[in-house]
């Protein structure tokens, strides 16, 4: 018999967890705010130093243009000038040329900060929207919950699986988190240590070898070109801009594609229907479904080829993957906790979050097929990147 006292705290500590979330959002949005108001005014000081430094490029520009003519012009006429006129024309000319220079790398660097101070200042107005709007939402949920809740016995069951689901997506967030932290202590943080230390070699060297240098600086800019790989693949793990910018299908086909050069795997991809834009949570629910499958086509089914087919109809989307690999059995994997399903289980409380239906085909020998099907009109529906 289900406690109807353990619900009644269950629910209340929920709403504790709903307000204490609520209010670290707002921290967060306020935090983003005074962070957004600072980029502003440092932008428009930038902006301001770019206009002056283009305005001081412009008249030593033309500086330098009468210094050359006057180079020319001393240049030949030895019997007017001295060699020493003609020493100072040219030390002019050279140093307005220096000069010049400096003023436009100056201006390259500056132009380079406003760029960066822009691109974050687009982020931090995101990140305050963001935030507003989901503090908004939370207070709606807060409100219903706080509400008279109706029909206790006849939820009982759904609440009991929500629970379950909870503790899985807890879980499997934690283990992505862990993920994450290996892959950047493995990965960029191992690569900047060592660009540390051979940025400190090419120190030395400029006092010791100097033609050496310009071979370690190579060598350098070709470990940091690795470490940028390194950290746009974990950015791209973590969420793919493509997919908030284009949508699932392109998402899931420039994944395929970089999979394919990465581990040399091929998948064929195939859509159908009309390409348009889902829900969010839609999208990057059935995205990670997909990564998953093909994680688990590359690590376990020892599959040569492979194939995602997409249908997106009207009041649903239709997902087929399939994988020519060695299957398994389906109720051994489902219960190996040692295994944890293949991600499995993870899958199956996504598509159950969105009220669609999964369905996987196996068996030992005979690869596998996972079929999906995702109601397009969702109530309630909230997943996590």
């Amino acid at each position: 018999m289900f406690d109807i006292k353990a619900l009644d705290r269950i629910i209340k500590e929920t709403l504790e967890a709903i307000e204490r979330s609520k209010i670290q959002i707002y921290n967060i949005a306020e935090n983003s705010r005074l962070e957004m108001s600072r980029v502003k005014k440092e932008l428009k000081e930038v902006k301001s130093e770019v206009a002056d430094v283009i305005r001081k490029v412009d008249e030593l520009t033309a500086k330098e243009k009468k210094s050359r003519i006057n180079l020319v012009e001393v240049s030949k006429d030895f019997d007017r000038y001295s060699e020493k006129d003609i020493k100072q024309a040219y030390d002019d000319a050279y140093n307005i040329q220096v000069e010049l220079i400096k003023l436009q790398e100056s201006e390259k660097l500056l132009r380079y900060r406003r760029n960066h101070l822009e691109v974050s200042l687009r982020r931090l107005e995101s990140t305050v929207y963001r935030a507003e709007k989901l503090i908004s939402q939370m207070g709606i949920v807060f409100n219903f919950l706080s509400g008279e809740l109706q029909n206790f016995n006849s939820k009982i069951g759904e609440i009991q699986e929500a629970q379950q689901m909870a503790v899985g997506i807890i879980r499997a967030q934690e283990e992505e988190r862990k993920r994450v932290a290996r892959e950047i202590h493995d990965g960029p943080a191992q690569s900047m240590a060592n660009i540390v230390m051979r940025a400190e070699y090419c120190l030395k060297l400029l006092d010791l070898d100097p033609e050496k240098v310009r071979e370690e600086l190579v060598s350098l800019q070709n470990l940091v070109r690795m470490s940028l790989l390194d950290v746009r693949k974990i950015i791209f793990d973590l969420r793919p801009m493509v997919l908030d910018d284009l949508g699932l299908a392109p998402a899931i086909k420039k994944y395929l594609s970089d999979y394919k050069e990465q581990y040399g795997l091929h998948v064929d991809f195939l859509f159908f229907g009309e390409q348009r834009r889902l829900d969010s949570a839609i999208e990057i629910a059935l995205f990670r479904i997909v990564q998953e499958t093909i994680t688990n086509v590359r690590k376990h089914a020892k599959a040569k080829r492979a194939i995602v087919k997409i249908e997106q109809l009207n009041e649903k989307v239709n997902i087929h993957m399939k994988d020519d690999g060695t299957g398994f059995n389906l109720d051994e994997i489902m219960t190996d906790t040692n295994h944890k399903g293949y991600g499995l289980v993870g899958m199956r409380e996504r598509v159950q979050l969105l009220k669609g239906e999964m369905n996987i085909i196996t068996a030992p020998g005979q690869g596998a097929a996972i079929n999906i099907s995702v109601p397009l009109k969702v109530e309630n529906s909230v997943m996590g990147g």
